[in-house]
C-alpha cells in the first residue's frame, strides 16, 4: 500500500494485449453489407451524424458526413435496424464542409461538429428543435429564432481529466467521443482564452507530482478577473500540496482542492476565490456570486442574451408575482426582481437556496428563497397554490419539469418560460403544456455550446393563446 497513488517504474511492453483473446472474440461479423460502400448523405440526424441508407436499405448513421456528401464509408457498430460507421473516404464535400479549427478535432469528443460551418450548425439546431416539437404534435408557424455570439474562446468553465497509463506518463485532456478512454490535448480553441494559457502549465505541473494517481481530474474556472484550478485530490499527499501551492503563486491563479473520495471537502489553498459573474441590467450591473460545483452557464455571452430575451418576454409589472423554478444561484430571479416583479424563486437543493438568499442580499433586490422538490407533482401543486404566481420561469436539468408540468395544467398561470438544456424533454414537456391549454408565442435556440450538437432552447408560453407559433428575437 506505500506506492498507492504514486509513480511506478515503468514496466516493459510484453507487445501482446491481456484481452488479444477478449478482442478476436468480439471481432465484427464477416457480413458488413455497408462497410466500404460509396454513400450519399440525405441529412443529419439530431446528433450531428449524417444519415444514409446503403444499397441493401439499411439506415446507416455516418459520424462526420454531412448532408449532400458523397462518402465511402467505414462501419464500426451493426444493430438490427441500422449500422454506425465513419467516413472512410470522402469523395464529394458539401459546401458547408469547413477546416475545423482545433487540431484536436475527430479524437476529443468535446466539439463534434466542427467540420460544418457555424452558419449551418445553427441552423441545423433550430430544425432539430422544429422536428421535436412537431413530433408532439406542434407546428410552429415561423421560424425559430437564434441566440448566438462568439463561435471560439466562449466556455468559462471546463473539466479535464487526469490519467497516469502503465509506463508512468501523465495524460492531460478530454474524453473521446462515446468512450472513457483519455485524449491527450495541447490547446483547446473554445476555452476562454485566460483558461486555454493553463494547459500547458498544468501538463508540466501535473508531471512533477509525486503522485498524479491521486489526482482524479481538474476543473478551471474563469470568474470577473479571477482563474481557479480546482483539483480533484483523491488523497492527501504533503509535498503535492506543496506543488500546487508553488503553481498558484507562479501561475497567478488561485488553487483549492477537492480532498476524499467519497464525500470531499473544499480546501482553498491560500485565500478563498470570490467567484462571480456580472449580468448588465440598463446602466447598472448585478454580480451573481457562485462557488465551485454550483451550475452556472459555461458561455456569458450567451448567458446574458438570454437573461435578456426572457426579461423582454415577460417585462412584468411592478408587483407581478414571480415563480422561478429550478432556480440556480439566481441567474434569471434577480434581473426579473430588479424590473419589479415580486419573485418566488425554489431549489431543490439547500446550498443553493443558501447562495440565492446571499445573491439577493448582495445585491439589494428582494426575493423570498424557499427548497422544495420540484419532482414531486404535490410539492409543486402546493407552491402553487400557496403563491398564485402570475408568471412562471423554469430552467430545469436535462430530464425535464414533467412534474411542474403536470401541476400547471392542473392550475394554470397566465405566462410562462421554460428555458431548456435537452429539446427532446422540452418537447415532451411542451406537448403536455399545450395539449393542456398553452400556446408558444415565442421560441429560440440559444447556441450555448458552439461546435457541438448540444442546444438550449428556450420557450414562452400563453395560458389560451391558441394556435402554437414562433418569432425570432
Amino acid at each position: 500500500m506505500a506506492l498507492l497513488g504514486k509513480r511506478r517504474p515503468a514496466r516493459q511492453r510484453s507487445g501482446v494485449s491481456g484481452l488479444h483473446k477478449r478482442h478476436a472474440e468480439a471481432q465484427r461479423p464477416a457480413e458488413l453489407e455497408a462497410d466500404g460502400e460509396a454513400v450519399s448523405i440525405e441529412r443529419l440526424a439530431h446528433d450531428g451524424r449524417g444519415v444514409a441508407r446503403s444499397a441493401a436499405g439499411k439506415t446507416l448513421f455516418v459520424e462526420g458526413a454531412l448532408p449532400g456528401e458523397r462518402v465511402e464509408v467505414a462501419v464500426h457498430r451493426t444493430r438490427k435496424r441500422f449500422d454506425e460507421a465513419h467516413v472512410r473516404t470522402l469523395l464529394e464535400p458539401a459546401p458547408e464542409r469547413v477546416t475545423p479549427p482545433c487540431a484536436h478535432y475527430g479524437q476529443c469528443g468535446g466539439c463534434d461538429m466542427q467540420h460544418l460551418a457555424v452558419a449551418a450548425q445553427r441552423r441545423h439546431k433550430g430544425s432539430v428543435l422544429t422536428d421535436l416539437l412537431g413530433r408532439e404534435g406542434i407546428e410552429l408557424a415561423h421560424p425559430v429564432g437564434l441566440l448566438a455570439g462568439q463561435s471560439l474562446g466562449y466556455r468559462r468553465r471546463a473539466r479535464l481529466g487526469v490519467k497516469v497509463d502503465a509506463q508512468g506518463d501523465v495524460h492531460l485532456g478530454f474524453r473521446a467521443r462515446h468512450a472513457s478512454r483519455l485524449v491527450d490535448i495541447q490547446a483547446c480553441e473554445v476555452l476562454v482564452p485566460e483558461l486555454a494559457a493553463l494547459l500547458m502549465p498544468l501538463r508540466a505541473q501535473l508531471s512533477e507530482l509525486e503522485a498524479p494517481r491521486l489526482v482524479g481530474h481538474l476543473e478551471l474556472i474563469a470568474a470577473d478577473s479571477t482563474r481557479v484550478v480546482v483539483v480533484r485530490q483523491l488523497r492527501e499527499n504533503p509535498a503535492d500540496l506543496q506543488r500546487w501551492r508553488e503553481f498558484g503563486q507562479a501561475n497567478e491563479v488561485i488553487v483549492a482542492r477537492l480532498l476524499g473520495r467519497d464525500e470531499p471537502t473544499l480546501e482553498w489553498l491560500g485565500e478563498p476565490a470570490s467567484l462571480g459573474y456580472r449580468l448588465p441590467l440598463g446602466e447598472a450591473e448585478l454580480r451573481l456570486g457562485f462557488a465551485p460545483g454550483d451550475f452556472i452557464q459555461v458561455n456569458e455571452e450567451i448567458n446574458r442574451e438570454m437573461v435578456r430575451t426572457v426579461r423582454e418576454w415577460l417585462a412584468p409589472a411592478t408587483g407581478q408575482r414571480l415563480l422561478d423554478l429550478f432556480a440556480g444561484i439566481g441567474n434569471f430571479s434577480l434581473p426579473l426582481a430588479a424590473d419589479g416583479a415580486r419573485v418566488a424563486a425554489v431549489e431543490g437543493n439547500p446550498a443553493m437556496v443558501a447562495r440565492l438568499e446571499a445573491n439577493a442580499r448582495d445585491s439589494a433586490f428582494e426575493l423570498e428563497a424557499y427548497q422544495a422538490n420540484l419532482n414531486d407533482e404535490t410539492a409543486v401543486a402546493a407552491l402553487l397554490a400557496r403563491l398564485a404566481p402570475d408568471i412562471v420561469v423554469l430552467d430545469p436539468p436535462r430530464d425535464g419539469a414533467d412534474a411542474v408540468c403536470r401541476a400547471l395544467v392542473e392550475r394554470p398561470v397566465p405566462k410562462l418560460v421554460y428555458i431548456a438544456c435537452d429539446p427532446a424533454t422540452l418537447a415532451r414537456d411542451a406537448a403536455r403544456l399545450v395539449h393542456g391549454g398553452y400556446g408558444i408565442v415565442q421560441a429560440v435556440v440559444a447556441d450555448m455550446f458552439v461546435h457541438t450538437s448540444h442546444l438550449e432552447s428556450l420557450l414562452l408560453l400563453e395560458h389560451g393563446a391558441g394556435q402554437p407559433s414562433s418569432q425570432g428575437v
